[in-house]
């Protein structure tokens, strides 16, 4: 079958952060984000980072959060959630998948090809994935339950993927397990849990709040 290739999401502005939340983003220390990060609307004083984990530029609603490096741009991050929930949207509403209920929501160990992936049902990786294709290749993930990845589980790219170009969108929370590898821009209309040193290549773009137990997050 000669499929069509999928489309890339614009993250309009929300491109712009690691990490974007609007409730919070909570922290067991010492995690590490390369990258910029936003909460809004909640107050900046939902930012339970310190400065010196983070390697780019903290943003709050108000005068409240990570001090003394916090800086203060509420119509920026206003304009990056909306355009974050647009993304989602746009994710969410990508028909005709390629592959359809693949492994019954059980994908560990499987290699996936890019492409348009939908479940109905919860999606855990208890095993190690792959994800083979070239560097212009989109991989989109539709998850309208929760993602659970199991501890000291990766998910590895081969053939020059490149985890800004894989699209997770998930309607409920989701949980990397400790010790975990994680790529790709994750749009969550629920929590993102990242447990005991948990890393990732990608973006945690959540519509409630992002959680970090000493995790890694370095952008794409």
């Amino acid at each position: 079958i000669n499929r069509e290739p999928v489309e890339t999401v614009n993250l309009g502005t929300a491109g712009d952060f690691t990490i974007l939340s609007q409730t919070g983003i909570t922290n067991v220390f010492p995690s590490r984000i390369l990258g910029n990060i936003g909460s809004s609307p909640i107050t900046g004083a939902a930012i339970l980072v310190t400065c010196k984990e983070v390697a780019g530029t903290i943003y709050s609603v108000n005068a409240a959060g990570p001090l003394p490096c916090v800086v203060t741009n509420a119509s920026r991050l206003t304009t990056a959630v909306a355009e974050m929930g647009a993304a989602y949207i746009d994710a969410a509403g990508r028909s005709n998948p390629d592959y359809l209920e693949l492994g019954a929501g059980n994908i560990g160990g499987f290699t996936l090809t890019p492409g348009l992936y939908k479940w109905t049902s919860p999606l855990i990786i208890p095993s190690g994935i792959t994800l083979s294709g070239g560097p212009d290749d989109i991989w989109i993930f539709q998850v309208a339950q929760t993602l659970d990845m199991s501890s000291g589980v990766s998910i590895t790219l081969s053939g020059g993927a490149k985890a800004k170009n894989i699209f997770w969108q998930v309607a409920g929370a989701v949980t990397l397990g400790t010790s975990s590898h994680f790529e790709g821009i994750i749009l969550g209309k629920t929590g993102i849990n990242m447990l005991t040193g948990a890393t990732s290549n990608g973006r945690m773009l959540a519509q409630t709040a992002v959680v970090l137990q000493k995790a890694t997050i370095t952008q794409p």
